[in-house]
Parts: C-alpha cells; sequence; structure tokens
C-alpha cells in the first residue's frame, strides 16, 4: 500500500528503496522502503496528514546513536539533515532551532551570539531533534538542561508547544506524550563573554579528538553509563578493546565505541555489542544497557 493518501501538495523529495547505510554514522543499513525529505517545517506538516495511519516512520538526523539492522526498515523514514534547519536569536537569551540543525552549529552560534551554556553541545554527534529525543550530553552537560520550551508534531500534523513538565527526563532517557516528535526546541543560556564560549568549544573538541575515534564510522557512544561508573572502564577491564566480529571492532581509543573498519554489516555490530554485554556482565555482574537504537527486523541466530 502506498504510504501516501495524496502527493500532489507535497514540496519535499520522496526516494523509494534507499539504502540507510548512506546516513547513519556507522555507515551500515539496509533500505528503506520509502525516504521522505521534507522541504521544510509546513511541507512535514503536509506529509503527516497525507500519510496513511499505519504507516512505521523513523525520524532521522545525522543518523548517529542509530543502528539500522540489514533488513532495512519497512517504513517511511523523515529525514531532517539539511532540511529543519532553521536557527535564529527569539530573546536576548533565547535561541530556537529546528529538530534538523546540527548540535554543534547551535553551540558555535551561541558563542557567537556571547551565550555559554551550550559548549556541551559541540561534542554531541548528532542533530538537536535526536538530542531532545534521549536527552543527549557529554562533558557533563545535557540537553535538556537548557530547555525552555519544545515545538512537536503529531502524525496528524498537528502542532503543539510543551514545557518541559511535560516529559519525564533522565539520564538518556525523555518520555512523552506517545505519538509526538520533536520539531524545534527553544533554548535559554547565560551572558558571557564570546571568547570564552569559543574557546571553551575548543578545548571540548580537543578533547574529544584525543579520547574518542574521531573521523572513523561510529554512532557515539554505545552503552549507558552505569550509576557511579563508566560503561568504558568495565568494557575495557573485560579485556575487549580490539575485539572484533567480522568488519566491527570495539575503538583501541575509547572501549564504548565500536567502529567500523569499512566492511562491517549491521549484523555484525550487533553481534559485537551482545558479546561486549556477555563479558562485561561475565567480569563484573553488571549489565551494560545500550544506548544506541536499533531498528530493523531482529537479528536472527546464524
Amino acid at each position: 500500500m502506498m504510504a501516501l493518501r495524496r502527493q500532489d501538495e507535497l514540496r519535499g523529495e520522496m526516494l523509494f528503496d534507499e539504502p540507510l547505510s548512506r546516513h547513519t554514522s556507522w555507515r551500515v543499513g539496509g533500505p528503506a522502503r520509502r525516504f521522505y525529505r521534507p522541504a521544510d517545517s509546513d511541507d512535514l506538516l503536509v506529509f503527516l496528514r497525507e500519510l496513511s495511519p499505519d504507516e512505521p516512520l523513523l525520524w532521522l538526523g545525522l543518523g548517529s546513536n542509530l543502528l539500522v539492522r540489514d533488513s532495512g526498515f519497512e517504513g517511511t523514514v523523515i529525514a531532517t539533515r539539511g532540511r529543519l534547519e532553521r536557527l535564529e536569536m527569539t530573546g536576548e537569551h533565547l535561541l530556537r532551532a529546528e529538530a534538523g540543525v546540527a548540535c554543534a552549529k547551535v553551540a558555535r552560534m551561541a558563542a557567537r551570539q556571547g551565550l555559554v551554556g551550550s559548549e556541551f553541545l559541540a561534542g554531541i554527534p548528532g542533530t538537536l531533534g535526536g538530542a531532545l529525543a534521549m536527552n543527549a550530553g557529554a562533558f557533563g552537560g545535557e540537553t535538556w538542561g537548557l530547555v525552555r520550551q519544545v515545538e512537536t508534531v503529531d502524525r496528524h500534523g498537528r502542532l503543539r508547544i510543551r514545557s518541559p513538565g511535560d516529559f519525564e527526563i533522565g539520564y538518556r532517557h525523555v518520555r512523552g506524550k506517545p505519538g509526538e516528535w520533536f520539531i524545534a526546541a527553544s533554548l535559554e543560556l547565560q551572558e558571557g563573554a564570546v571568547a570564552s564560549g569559543q574557546e571553551r568549544i575548543r578545548q571540548l573538541l580537543d578533547r574529544r579528538s584525543a579520547t574518542q575515534p574521531v573521523g572513523l564510522p561510529s554512532c557515539g557512544s554505545v552503552f549507558r553509563n552505569p550509576q557511579g561508573d563508566h560503561a568504558a572502564r568495565l568494557i575495557e577491564a573485560a579485556g575487549l578493546k580490539g575485539e572484533r566480529i567480522g568488519g566491527a571492532c570495539v575503538s583501541e581509543k575509547h572501549a564504548n565505541f565500536i567502529i567500523n573498519l569499512g566492511d562491517a554489516t549491521a549484523r555484525d555490530i550487533e553481534s559485537l555489542m551482545q558479546r561486549v554485554q556477555q563479558r562485561v556482565e561475565e567480569a563484573s555482574g553488571v549489565r551494560l544497557l545500550a544506548e544506541v537504537r536499533i531498528v530493523g527486523e531482529e537479528m536472527k541466530k546464524p
């Protein structure tokens, strides 16, 4: 069945059987049955209103923190990268960003305006929409610590303004009204010096380059940090740095990163994640929880 009831009013781009390996930071993943790039937020609303009510949806930004299985996604992907990218000052200390804006771009914009508090966003390899959905964090900061309000949309194309109090927010966890997605947020920042904000961003990015496998295909951190500990320490203590399955490898530089050496499949990566969980639990008694979202038909045992 076609995903759309009408297409004549749409201004975006629809692709069919689009390989998601082209759109995920791990560079793996099977095809999406339908892949839609909205022209802008207004076009997105029209698209959602005309979408079949039973159509599975996957929202995709920079494709980090996401593992798409080799079977792909039997539904429609809504790709916000390069589309929902409005970024503007709306008040003396308020910055509004749409869901497709890269987190690093938000940090740089704030610094240029002499606003501080969002520098940590430069270390998050995703879009603001994804950061809102999981309360992404880096270098001690978390996304929702900045949020004044968010704008959401449901699959009927209805817009709502919500406050942080409308959500259950925790470490790498956000729960709101079912069937709503973030399309923009207003962030409240503090006044500071332009030079100090820009220098802080440089320091954080230098630290990231020194401690993480920047430049190699990965999803960012794979596992959540257990309370009072670090996933990377537990993985390293279990002797898993450099562990490989196929083209997937636990990074020698940061043990909570799994990198694609060039020919990895999603199955390789998921199998390696499971091995890491098993070995860490055997060594320490701690069951690591995945931070990465996995979509697609469940992997069958070989």
